[in-house]
């Protein structure tokens, strides 16, 4: 493990060790929130290796009437798409425990990037700090649908996304500002081809996961990744 700053960095030796270590840091994360505030809140990321942590949890023993689960972006697609992080995080893990609905927040990304980031926007102006963000990263740096060379929106909470290199084309994210108020950040990176986008910012490059600070902790889970390059 190095450390920069507030940034942590881990190397795993597994995949299996990386999906482990990230639901145990969640479970506790949520125990000691639930302890403290009597609600624990989490904002879900899409991909393989997000997948494989919630098929976890789903095991998991947890006080899940107090659990809140927000998603850091949204594909604008209808919410059956095969293709929506919503329904992948439903199908592996949600539709087996028993978080209240009303505390299960979908980006309602089908009513069209404008509509919808307005929509949720008003949904996370009550919420406060999140307790965890899952965030994952792209080889070319991207995390949520925050990509490199577009302008970085703060204007709200959820933000439309316009021509998105990785179809589709319309998305909705939060902004930055709104995954920076949060106490803990986790990255999941995992796979050779993310090493260029960990040496940039590893070496101080910009790229859009340097954004992503917020004032308590940054957790970096690598997998596959030389930290020592």
């Amino acid at each position: 493990m190095t450390q920069t700053n507030n940034i942590q960095w881990h190397s795993l030796a597994s995949i299996e060790s990386l999906r482990h270590q990230v639901c145990d840091e969640i479970v506790q994360r949520a125990t000691e929130a639930i302890a403290t505030s009597g609600k624990f809140s989490i904002v879900l990321a899409g991909g393989h290796t997000p997948r494989a942590v919630y098929r976890l949890l789903r095991d998991v023993k947890a006080d899940w009437a107090h659990w809140h689960v927000y998603h850091g972006d949204e594909r604008c697609l209808a919410p059956d798409h095969i293709d929506r992080n919503s329904l992948m995080a439903r199908q592996a893990w949600l539709q087996y425990v028993a978080i209240p609905e009303s505390q299960i927040h979908d980006i309602p990304a089908e009513l069209g990037p404008v509509a919808g980031a307005r929509a949720y926007a008003q949904t996370l102006k009550e919420v406060g700090t999140f307790d965890v963000v899952l965030l994952g990263l792209g080889e070319d740096g991207h995390t949520a649908s925050l990509f490199p060379g577009q302008l970085v929106d703060n204007s709200a909470d959820a933000v439309p996304v316009f021509n998105s290199p990785k179809p589709p084309l319309e998305r909705v994210s939060l902004s930055q500002q709104r995954l920076n108020n949060s106490r803990e950040v986790l990255f999941l990176v995992t796979g050779a081809g993310k090493q260029q986008a960990v040496d940039n910012w590893r070496n101080g490059v910009a790229i859009p996961a340097t954004l992503i600070a917020p004032k308590e902790s940054v957790e970096i889970f690598c997998y596959e990744v030389d930290l020592d390059a």
